[in-house]
């Protein structure tokens, strides 16, 4: 790999983003990327576009703040399942039927932990629960939908397949509240992004119970704004897109983080160098970090959270990054990928379904993306 030049790569980030606006691939990005260990490390950080298309939106910057959507899983849901298995409170063998909050029906009762972390617990990808509840909610609504949840029927035998599932992680999410009793949004304050120092830029936005928002609304524009919901009838900026999260006061298992790409990338440098073997404020340790950045199943790319390139076929992750790395994908347009072999981090963070979620460009940009990020960084073009 050549010498970093910053200044070049933030050109470089900078041109590459622009291209997607122009493309209509997002409305607005931002990217960072991480390279090195210890002295020798560099963060870069770029951004282009704007944030809202309504003649409301401004300038992304490197301190926009965008809707992470599915990055919670791995970044605070299965880290805070991790560390709970680390501390002896919790383990990856541990039945659903023991941890649930409801009554589990025998066709799920041996579900794991680690099922449920590795996409392998045999329940259903996705379903539009939200449909069935007013979407102003006072936050009554949580056990309903769990329990729905908890009365799908399985779509495959239990670790027989992996198929990805957001229901899987909403109950994850309920796990870690019960066990460690506090909330998600509490836990990862506390335990992952107060000891990194970035909790004032990855960070849950929760819901009162009268439906208002906890933080300040007057500075919403900082924020990218995501879809024109049909459901709640208004264009969504500050508030969490996903219905169900929503639903769940805007901290659960599946979704609700929000964050800026400077602070996704030092988490993501973080398990990088827990990984890699080094100090890192991140209170994990090596051994359980390895096991959750390994593929659970042979043929399938899921870790513990994460996941892996594609072997075969499409990958978000491009054709440069190594068959080491992991990562995952946001619905909202985001992504990170950690790269232990090459000692990188790429974060993508877009507002690709503003306005609406029709727009799937996105899917031809990441890897596109991807391999021009590291086709400068690895030959200088």
């Amino acid at each position: 790999m050549q010498r970093l030049n910053p200044s070049s790569l933030r050109f470089h980030l900078t041109r590459l983003l622009a291209q997607g606006t122009e493309k209509k691939v997002f409305a607005g990005a931002t990217a960072a990327i991480v390279t090195g260990s210890d002295g020798n490390r560099h963060q870069v950080i770029a951004g282009a576009g704007v944030t809202r298309l309504d003649g409301k939106g401004v300038a992304v910057v490197p301190k926009t703040i965008f809707d992470l959507a599915s990055l919670t899983k791995p970044l605070a849901t299965a880290l805070g399942i991790l560390l709970l298995v680390d501390r002896g409170h919790l383990h990856l063998n541990d039945r659903l039927a023991d941890l649930c909050p409801l009554p589990v029906p025998p066709t799920k009762k041996e579900i794991t932990v680690a099922q449920l972390l590795s996409h392998s617990s045999g329940l259903p990808p996705y379903k539009e629960y939200f449909r069935n509840f007013p979407p102003d909610t006072d936050n009554t609504h949580h056990l309903a939908l769990l329990a729905a949840i908890l009365d799908a029927p399985l779509a495959y035998p239990t670790g027989r397949d992996c198929r990805y599932s957001d229901l899987g992680f909403i109950l994850l999410g309920e796990i870690l509240e019960r066990i460690s009793g506090i909330s998600l949004d509490a836990f990862f304050l506390q335990n992952i992004s107060r000891p990194l120092h970035i909790e004032n830029e990855l960070f849950f936005r929760r819901r009162k119970a009268n439906g208002a928002m906890e933080t300040d609304m007057e500075k919403i524009t900082k924020f990218a704004a995501t879809e024109n919901c049909s459901w709640r009838q208004r264009t969504l900026q500050g508030e969490v897109h996903d219905e169900h999260c929503h639903l769940l006061g805007g901290a659960a298992g599946h979704a609700g983080l929000f964050g800026t790409a400077a602070a996704v990338s030092r988490l993501c440098a973080a398990i990088l160098d827990g990984v890699q073997g080094r100090t890192t404020a991140l209170p994990l340790s090596r051994t359980v970090l390895k096991k959750a950045l390994s593929p659970q199943y042979p043929g399938h790319t899921w870790c513990l959270g994460f996941d892996t390139p594609s072997l075969t076929g499409y990958t978000s992750a491009g054709n440069l990054l190594s068959r080491r790395s992991v990562g995952h994908l946001g619905f909202t347009g985001t992504s990170f990928w950690i790269d232990p072999a090459e000692e990188i981090t790429i974060v993508l963070l877009s507002n690709r379904i503003h306005p609406s979620r029709e727009n799937k460009k996105i899917r031809e940009f990441r890897p596109w993306f991807h391999d021009q990020v590291l086709s400068f960084i690895i030959n200088g073009k």
